[in-house]
Parts: C-alpha cells; structure tokens; sequence
C-alpha cells in the first residue's frame, strides 16, 4: 500500500472564499459538510471521494488577524495539488482576480504555477506531462 494524504486541515479566514477557490482548482470537490453549531466556530469539508481540505473558522477566543508570512513563520507554505489542464485553471484564477505566485522553470515533463488565494495562502498547481515516476520527478 502507498501512502497518501487523506485530508489537509487550514484555518482560514473565509471558508465562502476558500471553497470558491478550491472549486476553480479542483472541480471535481464538492462540499461534503458544513457546519456552523451555534456554541462554536465554522468548519466545512471540501473535495472529491478520496481527499478533501477541512476547513475551518478560528477558534471563537482566537485574534486571527496576523498575516501570513510564508517560509518565515511556522505553518503551511504551500499546498500542492495535482491538475489535468494548469493553462485552463490558470485562465480561470486570473479571470477571478487571483494573483500568479512565483515563476516557475519550464519543465519536459511537468507543469507547474503559484497562485495566492484571497486569504494569502500559496497553491502549487502540477501538471504531469509523464506518467513514468523518474520523469514526473525529475529535477532539471
């Protein structure tokens, strides 16, 4: 058996803008929960049958107004999702207002582009060009 990812679970200051996010990337995620208990923060899960993010309201008695300072502070840097059509996504990100990251090289047999969602968290978008392992991952 291989090991896989599950689920990712972000607190996000938006779970409306992250699921709008999430479903230009990914169109195949659908909301499976959304729950907001009256006692409590909001949370919901988004994606397909295998994976999908949790996501979640801060805490009721957190300050989430700190912003996100990625490769410096503790916490996620990016999350990498794998894409059959990167140039189509891209295409419908920009025509969303959503902002390109980092360029990335050009590749043989991938790929890849940065985008930043609303609430400043950093998407990796791959597209392999290969199905061979030594390929996808071949850094050149």
């Amino acid at each position: 058996m291989m090991t896989s990812i599950e689920h990712v679970n972000i607190t996000v200051p938006d779970i409306d803008e992250a699921i709008r996010f999430l479903k230009i990337v990914a169109p195949d995620f659908e909301v499976r929960k959304d729950e907001k208990p009256s006692n409590s923060y909001r949370w919901a899960h988004i994606g397909n049958e295998v994976y999908y993010f949790a996501l979640q309201e801060p805490h009721l008695d957190a300050d989430p107004k700190k912003q996100l300072q990625t490769y410096k502070n503790y916490g996620i840097n990016h999350v990498a999702l794998v894409v059959s059509d990167i140039r189509e996504i891209e295409e419908k990100l920009l025509d969303s207002g959503y902002h390109r990251g980092i360029d990335t090289p050009v590749e043989k047999h991938r790929k890849r582009a940065y985008y930043h969602d609303k609430a400043g968290f950093e998407w990796e978008l791959v597209e392999y060009l290969s199905e061979k392992t030594s390929e996808k991952y071949f850094y050149e």
